[in-house]
């Protein structure tokens, strides 16, 4: 259905296939085509299917004519390889966020979480994350969220599909190679994220010479459009009672589009 409704709306239309790097969002993307590419810094572009400052992959980019027809692009199913670190939780259910409860995983074991993915197959409602640009009256969830009047807010929900989930590997992550992840990682993000506030409370909980080592598991997602992998890391430890984030989202494939074609 994907590939038919692909073609069909494609027909004399541009769509790019772009690769968004960890840090950037998706608006630093288009711009920086336009400034590798100068032929289409005056044409008009969108994107269609946001990926968090933390997630990289692929990114459709609607040219001209191809923003009439943008739900349709937006509609597409999306396929994603999920990184899950358990012992961690953030408000934001990435590492680009406040901590807000850290846990002992070392109980989990491989069963533990194939069984807790059995949880996500099929349709299914999902709460939007708390720093979202879910508008819920007036204003984006993320600015709820900062401006400290989240918690008097219920969190809209939407149902989503989730066609296949399985685990491919479980591995543990060395305290130090945590740290410099994390470090490396909001560091590579500009703007306004509460970045330095970030790194000062992951630093309280992980040490660069520490001696730890924390499980995660890496996941394989394919999903309706709409469909947030985060929630998914974030609700996976609900169900495993462990406190648990999305450690890296690479989104492999929209619609037809894959991940070996994009643009860098």
């Amino acid at each position: 259905m994907d590939e038919l409704r692909s073609r069909s709306i494609r027909v004399g239309e541009t769509v790019l296939n772009l690769y968004k790097n960890l840090g950037e969002t998706p608006r630093e993307r288009l711009e920086r085509l336009r400034t590798e590419q100068p032929h289409y810094e005056h044409e008009v572009l969108s994107y269609a299917g946001r990926l968090d400052p933390m997630a990289e992959g692929v990114l459709l980019c609607l040219v001209g004519q191809a923003n009439k027809h943008r739900d349709e692009y937006l509609n597409l199913s999306k396929e994603y390889t999920l990184d899950v670190l358990f012992g961690f939780s953030t408000d934001t259910y990435d590492i680009l966020g406040r901590m807000m409860d850290n846990g002992d995983p070392m109980h989990l074991t491989k069963k533990m979480v194939e069984k807790g993915l059995n949880e996500f197959r099929g349709s299914l409602p999902q709460q939007y994350p708390p720093f979202s640009s879910k508008v819920v009256e007036g204003k984006a969830l993320f600015e709820w969220a900062r401006g400290g009047a989240f918690e008097s807010l219920v969190l809209p929900q939407r149902t989503v599909t989730i066609y296949d989930i399985a685990l491919k590997d479980m591995y543990k992550v060395s305290e130090p190679t945590l740290y410099s992840y994390i470090e490396e990682s909001v560091g590579k993000v500009e703007g306004d994220f509460r970045q330095e506030e970030i790194l000062r409370l992951w630093k309280r909980h992980i040490k660069a010479s520490g001696a730890r080592e924390f499980p995660a598991a890496t996941i394989t997602v394919s999903c309706s459009s709409g469909t947030y992998v985060r929630s998914i890391a974030h609700e996976l430890g609900l169900q495993l009672e462990v406190p648990a984030l999305a450690l890296h989202i690479l989104r492999t494939k929209v619609g037809k589009y894959e991940i070996e074609k994009s643009m860098h």
